[in-house]
């Protein structure tokens, strides 16, 4: 890594403490953070709210990290003919509420107020369809890499505006991919350390029974 990029990714940690985030009332827009509109996505069922948030990990090729690729196939824009791999995620449609990139960078594809299809076949505490119920994040990683200090201080940051405007969120109602999907899903695995994460939030979430 060069040095402008060792002080560029400085530069972003050291600002990230001051950076706040809100959701807007009504349509789940989080500001401040890119927007890039998904066409995967749809009404959420009657008047469900967000109960619960989902983490998933992410690369584009498998382990490699910072490409379009990601974007691309949130937005059904994916060149499947660009890597081997993309083959396999052909006709695949996708998306995700927010996306966190290893320097912090956040983009939205959908409002919290609509559903992502991002959870798939899933149950949690028994309830199926957490696509209709759920907020989903995913985070650009892989199971067996550590996620980055950006990665964290976001998240927390951007939870803390989530259980603001959806206050049915609780401690417990934050969720792995593999915890709603077990047996098809693994991420976002070993690599993301919860306890950092229940540390960052403190005293924010309280926990349901």
């Amino acid at each position: 890594m060069s040095k402008r990029s060792i002080e560029s990714m400085s530069d972003k940690l050291n600002t990230t403490a001051s950076v706040r985030y809100a959701v807007s009332p009504g349509a789940g827009v989080l500001r401040p953070a890119t927007q890039r509109p998904s066409p995967n996505q749809d009404e959420r069922p009657g008047d469900t709210e967000p109960e619960l948030l989902v983490i998933h990990g992410i690369s584009l090729p498998p382990g490699e990290f910072g490409g379009p690729h990601i974007e691309s196939l949130f937005t059904n824009c994916l060149d499947c003919e660009a890597h081997p791999y993309f083959r396999e995620l052909e006709s695949l449609c996708v998306s995700t509420h927010l996306l966190i990139r290893r320097d912090g960078d956040l983009i939205q594809f959908v409002p919290f107020a609509r559903r992502a299809w991002h959870a798939g076949e899933s149950s949690f505490r028994g309830r199926s369809c957490c696509n209709d119920f759920s907020i989903g994040i995913e985070l650009e990683g892989t199971d067996d890499t550590p996620y980055s200090d950006a990665q964290y201080a976001h998240l927390v940051a951007v939870i803390h505006a989530i259980i603001t405007a959806y206050p049915r969120i609780s401690a417990r109602r934050i969720a792995g991919h593999c915890d709603v999907a077990p047996g098809r899903k693994t991420d976002p695995g070993p690599a993301f350390d919860w306890l950092r994460l229940y540390d960052g939030l403190g005293s924010a979430l309280q926990l349901d029974e």
